[in-house]
């Protein structure tokens, strides 16, 4: 229960008749200036200070190996092929795919390792790209998380929680601070349509979980029409559009004046925006205004519609106008076997894009109230899964220790937090759970996350919900 607030009194809907009229009209002024509409009496957001305005959150779904990225351990190569530490493995639960292996053979990574940039921040040759604003990054070698299998951890990583139906981080936002561009959502998802094999990906990871509606991602598509029905359909003009949407939106109101429910009032403010995005969508997705130097600044395949490099050209496009929350979503990590092979494709696809997005927001002006952040649902075992050689092997899931970085809004540029054993298995220095990241994340933004709460089902919900803490460490 949240400690600071007054008792709580429920009554039926339809009891609401003599206060009908001013809860519609408190819930459509909410909605119009982009307020916490769900928000307790006198929990003003931002909270305090902001240091980020927005976020844009690069989610690399399926598990890059942290092992073969961003954490090099030379001393793997010394046991080469030999059965890893039991004192190192110890209690560690395993998932289905190597509980029956009778043995753990320790396998070295094939890349290259150097130190870059005045913070010497070590990272692979995979990377060439990132290697070059490593000094603009806050790489965090600590994360743990509390799922092996990919679903409820990549849950776990958006919503708080392993169990679907949660609020995601991105809906917990824009419930708080709503969006500076009244013509487009709050909050919008990019999924990568180029990538066609990897770990399913749900809506629910942007859905608004308890949240009123409004808040959910709005998923903006690689193919067709960027958001679903944005065109008009054959034999119908915009003006008549608006025309019926106007009688919709007439008798809803009648019906939010009557029950005072504040999914009518989420009806009204969607069908309103979805218009007015008739007109805003088309011009924001037409890449061709871009100058030619910054398309090739994120690389060739930032023409391509729905790829990683558009999405991330797009995303900058989103926050200039004013879209708290951006999240993109790219496949193909989950690396069990070939792993060589499919993490060169997957760095092939991802690396410049993400390089040119940080100094495409900070030549912007952008970067300082931005904040950037990179992460999987988890990471990758030392141990091979099945055979290995030298040039081919595999990697299992592991939970105990993976790499995300963030970069700008609030967090310390160059530094390096946490540390990993000799194995990359166990986490020897400032271990950071889920629960502290999206608190850290909410805090960059003014939003206290113990006091960012929703009552719903006699209880004040959180993204954290009894946990977390900030990392002050990461910050500036």
């Amino acid at each position: 229960m949240n400690p600071n607030a007054g008792p709580v009194r429920h009554a039926p809907r339809r009891q609401f008749c003599s206060t009908a009229a001013s809860l519609a009209a408190a819930a459509l002024c909410g909605l119009q200036r982009g307020g916490a509409d769900g928000a307790a009496p006198g929990r003003a957001l931002p909270h305090f200070r902001p240091r980020a305005s927005r976020v844009i959150y690069l989610c690399q779904s399926g598990a890059p190996s942290q092992l073969d990225l961003f954490d090099p351990k030379p001393i793997t190569h010394q046991y080469a092929g030999q059965e890893l530490p039991a004192s190192i493995r110890g209690d560690q639960r395993l998932t289905t795919m190597t509980a029956s292996q009778k043995s753990f053979p320790v396998t070295p990574s094939l890349f290259r390792f150097a130190q870059h940039g005045a913070s010497g921040a070590w990272v692979s040759e995979l990377l060439p790209h990132l290697a070059k604003v490593v000094d603009e990054l806050c790489f965090v070698h600590s994360l743990h998380t509390e799922a092996i299998n990919h679903d409820p951890a990549i849950t776990f990583m958006q919503t708080g929680s392993q169990q679907a139906g949660r609020p995601s981080l991105g809906a917990w936002v824009s419930y708080g601070l709503g969006s500076d561009n009244r013509d487009l959502p709050d909050f919008v998802a990019l999924v990568s349509s180029t990538v066609r094999t990897g770990q399913p990906l749900y809506s629910r990871l942007w859905g608004s979980g308890f949240l009123p509606t409004r808040h959910q991602g709005v998923q903006f598509r690689g193919q067709g029409d960027p958001v679903l029905h944005l065109s008009n359909p054959a034999g119908m003009s915009a003006l008549l559009r608006g025309a019926i949407l106007g009688d919709i939106n007439t008798l809803n109101r009648i019906k939010l004046r009557e029950l005072g429910d504040p999914e009518i009032a989420t009806r009204i403010a969607q069908y309103e925006l979805a218009y007015r995005m008739q007109s805003s969508v088309p011009e924001l997705t037409d890449l061709s205004s871009e100058p030619p130097h910054v398309v090739e600044a994120y690389g060739p395949e930032s023409q391509i519609r729905g790829s990683y490099a558009a999405n991330c050209l797009l995303g900058r496009r989103l926050l200039e106008r004013g879209v708290r929350f951006v999240q993109l979503f790219h496949r193909g990590w989950d690396q069990h076997q070939n792993l060589p092979r499919d993490i060169r494709r997957q760095c092939l696809a991802t690396d410049q894009p993400t390089a040119a997005l940080i100094r495409d927001l900070k030549q912007r002006g952008l970067l300082e109230d931005t904040l950037v952040v990179w992460g999987g649902e988890f990471g990758r075992t030392v141990y091979c899964q099945g055979a290995a050689t030298r040039d081919n092997y595999g990697r299992d899931h592991h939970p105990r220790c993976f790499t995300g970085f963030l970069a700008g809004g609030g967090v310390q540029s160059g530094l390096t937090h946490g540390k990993t054993d000799d194995f990359s298995y166990n986490i020897t220095t400032n271990p950071v759970p889920v629960h502290d990241l999206n608190a850290t994340i909410l805090h960059c933004l003014g939003i206290d996350h113990l006091r960012h709460t929703f009552l719903f089902q006699g209880r004040h919900h959180r993204l954290t919900d009894v946990h977390g803490k900030v990392v002050k460490h990461l910050l500036r």
